[in-house]
């Protein structure tokens, strides 16, 4: 008895596998915790299995707490699992499922060392040097060869694992391992998973984070595998999508020091703008961080948006609901299994003696103790083994329950389905099933499709990923109660119900997180250097507009930016118009000069053979009328809409109503001098004093003017032209276009400079003849007239050439060039012809014949003025005035008959005189 004993000890403790197969005389004693680390079940085909039933120790202990729905739930999952697949006659029939279940302990390494249980039976063992305390050999018992491996939860734990099973061909099938490093079929050959990768996630939470507009984020990720992982992805698609800026990206230590916790909330305050925070972290860290939220005051700011490992999870805000309003968080699609509530309520430590931590639990769901070996020491309530799950404790389902669920049936589904293939109709396990082949095997999981536990697809791609299925939640504070309320979800693309979401401010509008406001219309981005998401708003300015977010460009010559700036179009286009002011009044003096004008034509007409009309010279007296008409005509022209026929005309009356004034008046001029020069000489009347004489030197000179217009006629044809940069102003606003004739600054000074011309020589020779007694002629009005006329020409070019870059030169140039001419024609009008026609109206009885002096008593007379002038400085008044009185008397008797004219009206000797 004493040798058996001995044996079977050596045996447990070669083994390691006493907690599984000692036996309990008392159903309510609970195994001794030193033995129970591990769950055997009896089958045919034996699968793996890796739990966090307990929590990570502290103070250098491997395991700690139990976790009792991460933990205990989701090993009976596996359990309640296998014992349908068991009972299913259609699944593996004849076969049956076994397992050989561990406790990870939320530890990496720990999990490390359990799992190369499952590799034993592979290999090959030493016992040479291996004795039992009897001295004999030790019998071996042979371990359990592991076809497949059920696990595990976290990513950590599984990559570690990973390591080692695909070393040994083991395929493996998490339930809950979401980092997107095990995609990685490379190095993870050997993985699968019935959930989605933190890929999927990542790319997830950054299309909600792009649906609610944040485009200024911060990060904040828990030290490990599943944490950075998360954010590395998250981060990754960011930058290759485009539109989302990471403002800080922290990280949680696995053992935080006092304190962190404060420090990570006020990190994040140093990019207050950087509202939003994603979150890959455990639910531990979770709940520390809204903690420290709350702790400094920043209840309302943060704008969460958490992984899965927060998703619907009621522990991480509790006691902090008020911090976490309006959390967005993520989670696999899923569905409770109403079968499993079922069995798990129906558990009790009678019925469930093959989980070895199942005392545990009873003790800390029910908060009572087993015996004296119970692990709750301190505890005063005793368990009396009649308590009943969900009746006197609180009771919901975990939420990867599903998931180990299908992870058991589809490692089922690939077993059958190689089954079927290599035993075709052999009943049980046939030899060639005898040692399965893991790498066959990993090709039939890969293939699997069937329906799971919540009647969704269950699939896997190349690299042994389940597609992303997503339930978007938001954690809402209403007055009955706070909730998770399911707002969308994601499967490939985002799906977001933006009316059923609610904010701690109360107000529907999303709250922003960006680092800088959109800009208005009309304003381009200034981005600030290597932050894509901040920017500078810049108006564009001028005669620019926005071309696209982040330039502008100046519109065409022609065109100005429109309203709001973001596109051009055509300046509006201007012309002198009839009501303007600056047409008004240079019209009404051109009407006024029009009819006075008529009407001293019409007077000269109706009086023309009088002695006045007679002595003004007839024919250049008309031709001097026209002239002046024409410059009063010439202001329609150029106020009139431009158009070819108007710049024609233009053109053509521009310079024509002066040089036909001025070319009558030089010849007037130029006669009255050639007449008296030659008077001093001879008595013999000059050449070419004629009417018809003075007719063809007038039209001589118009002809000059008509030919030099025809020159440009050839040389430049009419047309016009709009002129956008004579009102191109500061602000496009006042911006426009003036249509105008081609008619520069140039054209215009010689059009006009002909007439000038003739208008300075006319000036001369009036200044020439300004001694000649005022009772003979009308060289005095003719030079008045000139010299008014030179000040008007003389303010006249300042004004124009000083206005040229004047916003209003059109207005003011055209005002001043048709009022400059009117009131030079004026000026003629008014001193050369209105006092003839006052006389004539109205003092018709001077209008009478009188004796008229010779030609060479008027020389006579004029050069004796001259005399005067140059005696009255040398002589007394009177002896002055005596001798030219006797020099005229003298002078007179001895004139010819010859030169003695009939009758002619006093004033002058008139054009007439021969």
């Amino acid at each position: 008895m004493v040798i058996a004993f001995e044996w079977y000890g050596c045996l447990l403790l070669l083994t390691g596998m006493a907690g599984s197969i000692s036996q309990r005389t008392d159903p309510l004693m609970p195994p001794a915790p030193e033995y129970a680390h591990s769950i055997r079940l009896d089958g045919d085909i034996i699968l793996g299995g890796l739990f966090p039933v307990h929590a990570r120790g502290e103070r250098g202990a491997p395991c700690g707490e139990l976790k009792k729905e991460k933990g205990i739930h989701r090993l009976e999952a596996m359990l309640f699992a296998i014992d349908l697949i068991n009972k299913d006659p259609d699944l593996l029939p004849n076969v049956t499922l076994g397992a050989r279940i561990l406790d990870t302990c939320s530890r990496d390494t720990y999990a490390l060392e359990q799992s190369l249980t499952f590799v034993q039976a592979l290999i090959e063992r030493d016992s040479t040097d291996v004795r039992c305390a009897s001295g004999e050999q030790p019998i071996f018992a042979k371990p359990d060869k592991i076809v497949g491996v059920i696990g595990a939860a976290a990513s950590s734990v599984s990559i570690m694992v990973a390591n080692i099973l695909r070393l040994f061909k083991i395929p493996q099938i998490s339930y809950a391992s979401t980092a997107p490093e095990l995609s990685d079929n490379t190095r993870y050959d050997f993985f699968s998973r019935v959930v989605p990768p933190d890929s999927y996630q990542a790319q997830a939470m950054l299309d909600i984070v792009t649906a609610m507009g944040w485009n200024y984020v911060s990060t904040l990720a828990s030290e490990g595998n599943y944490g950075e992982s998360g954010v590395e992805a998250f981060v990754q698609i960011s930058r290759e999508t485009g539109g989302v800026c990471i403002a800080q990206s922290l990280k949680i230590p696995r053992e935080p020091r006092p304190g962190e916790f404060d420090k990570i909330i006020l990190r994040l305050l140093e990019t207050p703008n950087a509202r939003a925070v994603v979150m890959f972290a455990n639910e531990d860290d979770i709940r520390r961080v809204l903690d420290a939220a709350k702790r400094n005051n920043q209840t309302g700011h943060f704008l969460w948006v958490g992984s899965d490992s927060w998703g619907s999870k009621i522990s991480p805000v509790v006691q902090q609901e008020s911090v976490a309003e309006g959390a967005i968080t993520i989670l696999p699609k899923r569905a409770s299994i109403e079968a499993f509530d079922r069995y798990f309520k129906s558990r009790s430590l009678s019925n469930n003696r093959r989980n070895v931590w199942f005392a545990e639990f009873w003790e800390e769901n029910f908060g009572c103790k087993l015996g004296m070996h119970g692990k709750r020491p301190g505890s005063p309530k005793k368990c009396t083994g009649l308590e009943k799950v969900g009746r006197d404790s609180t009771y919901e389902q975990e939420g990867k329950v599903q998931f180990v669920m299908d992870a058991v049936y589809a490692m089922a589904y690939a077993l059958h389905r190689m089954h079927r293939d290599l035993c075709s109709g052999y009943p049980g396990l046939c030899p060639r099933m005898s040692n399965i082949d893991g790498k066959e095997l990993l090709g039939y999981i890969r293939n699997v499709s069937f329906n799971g536990s919540a009647k969704t697809l269950v699939v896997f791609n190349e690299n042994g990923d389940a597609p992303g299925r997503y339930d978007i939640y938001q954690y809402q504070i209403t007055n009955r109660s706070t909730e998770y309320r399911i707002i969308g979800h994601w499967t490939d693309q985002l799906h977001l119900n933006m009316k059923a979401m609610q904010w701690a401010s109360g107000d529907s509008s999303v709250p922003a997180s960006v680092c800088s406001l959109p800009c208005q219309t009309g304003e381009r981005k200034k981005v600030v250097k290597g932050v894509l998401c901040c920017w500078h708003c810049e108006r564009c300015e001028g005669y620019h507009y926005q071309a696209s977010e982040f330039t502008c460009q100046l519109c065409p010559y022609e065109q100005r930016p429109d309203q709001n700036r973001t596109g051009c179009q055509p300046i509006p286009i201007i012309k002198l118009e009839w009501h303007s002011p600056w047409a008004v009044a240079p019209i009404f003096i051109a009407i006024l000069g029009i009819l006075a004008t008529t009407f001293v034509v019409v007077t000269f007409v109706r009086h023309n053979d009088t002695p006045i009309v007679r002595a003004s010279g007839r024919e250049m007296s008309y031709v001097l009328l026209t002239g002046i008409f024409l410059c009063y005509v010439t202001t329609f022209p150029m106020i009139a809409a431009p158009g070819l026929a108007v710049c024609s005309f233009r053109r053509i009356f521009l310079g024509l109503g002066m040089c036909f004034s001025y070319a009558a008046l030089l010849t007037k001029t130029n006669r009255i001098h050639r007449i008296f020069e030659q008077g001093k000489r001879s008595v013999a009347a000059p050449r070419f004093i004629s009417p018809a004489s003075q007719l063809v030197i007038t039209f001589s000179l118009i002809s000059v003017q008509l030919m030099g217009v025809f020159v440009w006629f050839v040389a430049d044809p009419p047309h016009t032209i709009v002129d956008y940069g004579e009102q191109r102003t500061q602000d496009p606003e006042n911006a426009r276009g003036v249509l105008k004739c081609d008619i520069s600054d140039l054209s215009l000074i010689c059009s006009l400079g002909y007439s000038i011309l003739l208008m300075v020589t006319c000036t001369v020779y009036a200044i020439k003849t300004r001694g000649v007694p005022e009772t003979f002629n009308e060289a005095k009005p003719i030079g008045f007239t000139m010299y008014t006329t030179c000040i008007i020409w003389l303010a006249f070019i300042p004004i124009f050439f000083g206005t040229a870059q004047s916003a209003e030169r059109m207005y003011i140039q055209t005002a001043t060039l048709t009022v400059s001419l009117s009131l030079s024609a004026s000026v003629s009008l008014g001193m050369l012809y209105m006092p003839k026609v006052y006389i004539i109206i109205l003092h018709p009885e001077q209008n009478v014949p009188k004796c008229k002096r010779s030609f060479k008593a008027i020389v006579t007379a004029a050069t004796m003025t001259n005399k005067l002038s140059q005696l009255a400085s040398e002589r007394p008044n009177g002896e002055v005035k005596t001798e030219l009185c006797e020099s005229v008397d003298n002078s007179t008797r001895h004139v010819p008959a010859v030169l003695q004219s009939p009758c002619a009206p006093s004033e002058s000797p008139g054009p007439g005189a021969r």
